[in-house]
């Protein structure tokens, strides 16, 4: 046979399946409704830059000494969200007894203590069975050579952020709006010395993990890096699209309905020089098929130096950011369907 019919005939049939592909894609995108806007602006709205201020400032204080893994700081810091989720009667999930997850000495490096991630979760009232986790990691650095490294940015910000977004969706339960499936709100430990927390969860998973729906994963939301200071109304999307289109459009959705973020992609190219996509907890997630947001507002001169710190936090936009993060994962918790991934398409 001929050998350019050959080619010729695979880029026919590579076209079809292009054309299918596109035209399944383009369906999730215009399947895609976000009913119940009055409802969920209410419950968004409950998540205020005063409450974030107020939980930020103790959790990046000195007396959580910089929450290094394993150090009485972090476990300072762990109680500290065990005792806010006991406040706020959201449930524990680690065997529905305690909030922790409890990790060995032995499965960190040689220096580092045992540690623990820090679980919660709401029960779904239809697809109990079905989770959305929403992270983010509660370690830092710790001390180094009497300073103490706050960690206000990283990952005070995202902490905080999981503490307003369980609030809300608490509230919305008490008042009977409960979301269809279920969520597990997830705190990590040991982010900062390689993932650890969130790969012990992934290998030692509370509920099972072919049961995770999405992954939102939150690492610095609370700054402006330099290439935004004329435009901070932004927030930088990574890994939304690597697993599933439909929980990118999902995405686009909702900040265009009711935030209108400009939503960087930058650091989502493959050939992201950074390797951002590689480099938080939510790669745990999406190294299992999960599909996964990571997001983020870029480093800072502050970033991983003493100088991150409370005072420089921008609360007004870490409030626009979670609530958006909030929305997201209210209409992942309340679509009909899983969200679809890209090899089923």
């Amino acid at each position: 046979m001929n050998p350019f019919l050959i080619l010729a005939a695979f880029a026919l049939v590579g076209a079809c399946s292009s054309t299918k592909y596109d035209t399944k894609i383009d369906a999730l995108k215009n399947n895609i409704i976000l009913n119940d806007s009055a409802i969920v602006v209410s419950y968004a709205n409950t998540i205020t830059a005063k409450e974030l201020k107020t939980h930020l400032y103790t959790f990046a204080s000195k007396d959580f000494e910089g929450r290094k893994v394993g150090e009485a700081g972090q476990k300072k810091a762990a109680h500290f969200l065990k005792d806010y989720y006991i406040e706020q009667n959201i449930k524990p999930a680690v065997n529905d007894t305690t909030y922790f997850q409890h990790i060995p000495k032995s499965y960190f490096p040689e220096g580092i203590n045992a540690s623990e991630n820090v679980i919660a979760y709401l029960e779904g009232s239809e697809k109990p069975e079905e989770f959305i986790v929403i992270s983010a990691h509660l370690d830092h650095i710790g001390v180094k050579k009497d300073q103490i490294y706050y960690g206000a940015d990283d990952n005070a910000s995202g902490t905080v952020a999981i503490m307003e977004i369980a609030q809300a969706f608490k509230a919305a339960q008490r008042k009977g709006q409960h979301p269809k499936r279920s969520l597990l709100f997830l705190h990590f430990t040991a982010e900062e010395i390689g993932l650890q927390g969130s790969q012990y969860y992934v290998e030692n998973p509370v509920f099972k993990l072919e049961n995770t729906i999405a992954n939102l994963n939150i690492d610095m939301i609370g700054r402006v890096d330099k290439h935004h200071e004329s435009n901070p109304n932004y927030i930088y999307i990574i890994g939304a699209d690597r697993i599933s289109k439909e929980l990118y459009y999902v995405s686009e959705n909702v900040n265009n309905k009711f935030y209108n973020l400009d939503f960087d992609y930058k650091y989502n190219e493959e050939d992201d020089p950074n390797r951002y996509y590689y480099r938080s907890d939510h790669y745990n997630f999406a190294k299992n098929n999960i599909p996964a947001i990571f997001y983020f507002n870029g480093v800072h001169d502050d970033y991983h130096a003493p100088s991150d710190t409370a005072d420089k936090i921008n609360f007004e936009l870490l409030e626009k950011r979670t609530r958006l993060i909030f929305s997201t994962a209210w209409y992942l918790a309340n679509q009909d369907h899983k969200l679809v991934k890209n090899k089923d398409i």
